[in-house]
């Protein structure tokens, strides 16, 4: 009996391991995609040793927190947030959302923060045609040049976060780098604000890339609780472009 249930037990954990990596992937998953898929950015390296070609190297304490699905009725309410704890953020605008918000853009920039690239409508951009996907690039590219002058940082992180080689290669022709991110804690699906934040101090370390999704009630509250605690470890919390710019890029 002891035998059937160490096996038993045994089963449940391999079964529960996957769910694991996905809901909490350690950092070696995440560098791995990072050798894997180098034109994909996922995090920074840091260190004092050498990089390896076309990797990142942080030279401060920085993280970067990026808002997907924005604008939305609660993007001011987080722009505050942010204010009030001296954090910039890159938002990933979806194209649709935008109309009657273009203010909140506007806002967004003149704060510090910059805009990227989601898409027409929160869809999975992989199972797009490629020129349905170049075109919603396109139209959300002069939505965003609408709502701020200033030059934009082409980032584009496509719906659910799936890729293949062929949408890479046609989002680089469009000058777009492609965005992920490494500490997800699927706020997009999980709606308690105290579970997300604990997810995104387990895993914060220098040099990561938070995703975290607007157009939710509860993300203001998830980030009460994790820009103090950022900012309490030390952290300085940046945008996509400050992030690169403290690697030396």
């Amino acid at each position: 009996m002891a035998t059937l249930a160490y096996l038993s037990l045994l089963l449940v954990l391999l079964l529960l391991l996957p769910l694991y990596i996905i809901y909490m992937p350690p950092r070696l998953v995440i560098r791995y995609c990072q050798r894997r898929w180098p034109d994909v950015l996922w995090q920074v390296r840091v260190g004092p040793t050498a990089p390896a070609p076309r990797d990142v190297v942080a030279t401060d304490k920085v993280i970067a927190l990026t808002i997907d699905d924005a604008p939305s009725q609660y993007t001011h309410e987080i722009l505050q947030l942010l204010a009030e704890h001296g954090a910039h953020a890159t938002l990933f605008v979806i194209g649709a959302q935008v109309l009657g918000r273009e203010d909140v853009l506007a806002d967004a920039v003149t704060a510090g923060h910059e805009l990227g690239n989601h898409g027409m409508h929160d869809e999975p951009a992989r199972a797009l045609d490629l020129d349905v996907l170049e075109d919603q690039i396109m139209r959300v590219r002069g939505l965003i040049a609408d709502a701020s002058p200033l030059p934009q940082h082409l980032y584009f992180r496509p719906g659910s976060g799936l890729f293949s080689s062929t949408m890479r290669a046609r989002v680089a022709r469009l000058g777009y780098r492609v965005v992920l991110g490494g500490v997800y804690p699927h706020d997009a699906q999980i709606s308690c604000p105290r579970l997300n934040a604990w997810h995104i101090l387990g895993m914060a370390h220098i040099g990561a890339i938070i995703v975290c999704h607007d157009r939710r009630s509860w993300t203001a509250p998830m980030l009460r609780k994790v820009l103090p605690e950022l900012t309490k470890r030390g952290y300085r919390i940046v945008n996509i472009t400050e992030l690169l710019e403290a690697a030396g890029q």
